[in-house]
């Protein structure tokens, strides 16, 4: 009789969660003394930024258990300068990961939305959502949060009106990649109006519906506690081992230089939005320059992995770089307003 043992499978670890694990155990390891303050730091800043975080969850699973997500569809109608302005505009108040406008944009540019407001949906998307907002204005203020808020939208004008002057030219003309001939609903060639449907606001008379927002808000508070998590630890960490002159040193000061050097850390350096609210907190509080701290959250969010791979996907080459300009371009002028008035 054969042999048909086979060894069990381990559950999959989540990699936000080890790497807190990692990071206190190595304090633990190096610092024995100073393991519970960072453990009580983290927490601490985690219970204080709870009530926004709750708040952020309800709101989003809310949007997705009533479907007031196909709102959205509605931008990609009209004249192309109304269609920018307002995907600009709900690019910088969707709810939306980047992973999940993936098919919804492919679905738009395959019925012939202009790239010029795609571009500025793209780019205003990334940088800010309802939960962004709340965990920012909790960390970082009101202001700052409103700040970025503007600077999405008005990174996202600029993206798609500078495509719209554009489109003739060789940048911008044939944008797309060949897509897959075979694919199914989720992609480009399966879907001819990508959300469809009228909002249920009464959405707890369905039981689909209540299901939904339940899903949708445990899958995102795990989401913002495991990386906020992580991110106040480090942020712990770096209070208490990098010398703050260091940070003062490098992007602090008056000027553009760091501003620039801002942008051009936080665009390869950021994986995670709401994991990089604490750290620039902890930043800004060893002497970061405030211009510094906004055109590194403002270029690291455009550039950030998901939002990336999601241009790359499905434009040419050419297209994400004029994409990647964009956006350094237009962090660099949010930090320049913000450091001015700040």
């Amino acid at each position: 009789m054969a042999d048909t043992w086979r060894p069990a499978r381990l559950p999959k670890l989540d990699k936000a969660w080890m790497a807190s694990a990692l990071l206190l155990l190595s304090v633990a390891l190096v610092d024995t003394p100073q393991t519970l303050p960072t453990a009580q730091f983290a927490l601490g800043a985690l219970l204080h930024t709870l009530p926004f975080v709750l708040f952020a969850v309800a709101a989003v699973a809310t949007i997705k258990a009533s479907g007031a997500e196909t709102l959205l569809a509605k931008a990609f109608e009209g004249r192309e300068t109304r269609m920018i302005v307002l995907a600009a505009m709900l690019g910088g108040l969707s709810p939306f990961c980047s992973c999940e406008v993936i098919p919804f944009i492919a679905a738009l540019l395959a019925v012939g939305a202009p790239l010029s407001a795609v571009m500025a949906f793209w780019l205003a998307s990334p940088l800010m959502d309802p939960a962004m907002f709340l965990v920012t204005a909790g960390t970082l203020g009101l202001d700052f949060a409103l700040a970025k808020t503007l600077a999405a939208v008005a990174i996202g004008l600029a993206g798609g009106l500078g495509a719209m002057a554009l489109k003739r030219s060789p940048v911008f003309s044939d944008p797309l990649k060949p897509q897959p001939k075979t694919c199914g609903s989720s992609c480009c060639g399966g879907v001819t109006k990508p959300f469809q449907g009228t909002p249920k606001w009464r959405f707890w008379q369905d039981a689909a519906r209540r299901e939904t927002f339940r899903t949708e808000a445990q899958a995102n508070l795990v989401f913002l506690l495991k990386w906020l998590l992580l991110a106040y630890l480090i942020e712990a960490v770096m209070l208490r081992y990098i010398p703050a002159e260091t940070i003062a040193g490098v992007l602090g000061g008056t000027g553009v230089w760091p501003i620039l050097l801002g942008a051009l850390i936080g665009a390869p350096a950021y994986l995670n939005g709401y994991a990089a609210v604490p750290l620039v907190d902890a930043l800004l509080a060893q002497g970061m320059a405030p211009g510094a701290a906004m055109s590194f959250v403002v270029a690291g969010g455009v550039s950030c992995i998901p939002a990336a791979i999601a241009v790359w996907a499905l434009v040419k080459p050419r297209v994400f770089a004029a994409y990647f300009g964009f956006a350094l371009i237009g962090a660099f002028a949010a930090g320049l307003a913000w450091g001015a008035i700040a």
